[in-house]
């Protein structure tokens, strides 16, 4: 597809521009899920002046609130000050589908997240991330200084891994590995699947302090103890040598180009001549259209980090001294991307 190839639309340039730019509704339906409505509605409270009271809020604007979203979708109101959901309304409770509402809620880390685009001309000027620009320190540190956003984020990767983790456990020939390292790994989920999956492999988890407590205990819980061990390192050093495969899974897209090939040169330095790094990411399009990607601006403005096809994995594992040797296609735009030492 072609960057200057004509969207068709039936919208004026004003009406699609005031689409492009429209801040309420996002910005009401992120009210919605912060004040939990979606919750009470689906538990019985339905009416306005019941729905303000248990909502903490302004009867008069919670109703101009919902009114607004109705408009839109999000709710319907049946009978005057009465107000039910929708689908889509639905997906904004508690446990709805994907956890939308944790993601929304402007209490939470999403929502930081989200909030990071206000300094996206400082990321489109400097290269760099915008978030310490706009809540006055980095995204590392906030979760680092913050367990309730750090529990948040760990859910959201232990979320991806139990979709991620089945795949590379059934998609990989481990038949010939012995050790497998999970190098930052954040949940443990992705090598207590790989290990459950093939009983004769052994596995070593690296990541921060926090995390590599947590995976212990994980591991033990799993009966894994006595094949694997969790490990506190950091994948900007050097790593413990001695696997046969080290995985990188859903980690690169968190960093720049020149720290990802450094990721990876850390790992074919430990995983030396006869190992191989295996990288785990999604591909949002293949071939790859960085413009369409969905998250690229929002890990530019967040972490400094970017989406990327494989031709940008091939490139970032020359640069570690690694050749592509195989790519695995699993579902919905996962890959699993095998790498060995150059042969050059």
């Amino acid at each position: 597809m072609s960057a200057d190839r004509p969207i068709v639309t039936d919208e004026s340039p004003m009406a699609r521009l005031g689409r492009l730019t429209d801040l309420a509704t996002p910005f009401a339906v992120r009210a919605l899920a912060s004040l939990r409505v979606p919750d009470l509605i689906a538990s019985g409270v339905t009416g306005l002046e019941a729905l303000a009271t248990a909502a903490g809020a302004d009867p008069d604007a919670l109703g101009r609130l919902l009114r607004y979203l109705a408009h839109r979708g999000v709710v319907v109101e049946p009978q005057s000050g009465v107000f039910a959901l929708t689908e889509v309304g639905e997906l904004l409770r508690d446990h709805g589908p994907g956890g939308q509402r944790g993601w929304l809620d402007l209490d939470g880390l999403g929502a930081r997240m989200d909030l990071a685009y206000a300094g996206l001309p400082h990321a489109i000027r400097t290269g760099k991330p915008a978030y310490e620009t706009v809540h006055g320190r980095d995204y590392w540190a906030e979760l680092d200084a913050e367990p309730g956003w750090r529990g948040y984020f760990d859910a959201l990767m232990l979320s991806q891994q139990h979709v991620t983790a089945p795949q590379v456990a059934g998609l990989y020939d481990w038949s010939a590995a012995r050790h497998v390292f999970d190098v930052g790994g954040g949940s443990g989920e992705l090598l207590i699947r790989v290990l459950s999956t093939h009983p004769h492999l052994r596995g070593t988890f690296v990541d921060r302090p926090i995390a590599a407590a947590a995976v212990a205990g994980r591991l033990a819980e799993a009966g894994l103890a006595d094949r694997a061990v969790a490990v506190t390192g950091d994948f900007f050093a050097p790593l413990p040598s001695g696997g046969d495969v080290y995985v990188v899974s859903r980690a690169l897209t968190d960093w720049s180009d020149e720290d990802a090939t450094i990721i990876l040169r850390r790992c074919a330095v430990a995983a030396g001549t006869g190992g191989r790094v295996l990288i785990v990411e999604v591909l949002p399009t293949e071939p790859h259209v960085p413009y369409l990607a969905p998250f690229d601006l929002q890990m530019l403005v967040t972490v400094g980090g970017r989406e990327r096809g494989l031709d940008d994995f091939r490139r970032l594992a020359a640069g570690a001294g690694l050749d592509v040797a195989t790519v695995l296609s699993g579902r919905d735009g996962l890959v699993l991307v095998e790498c060995v030492p150059s042969a050059t």
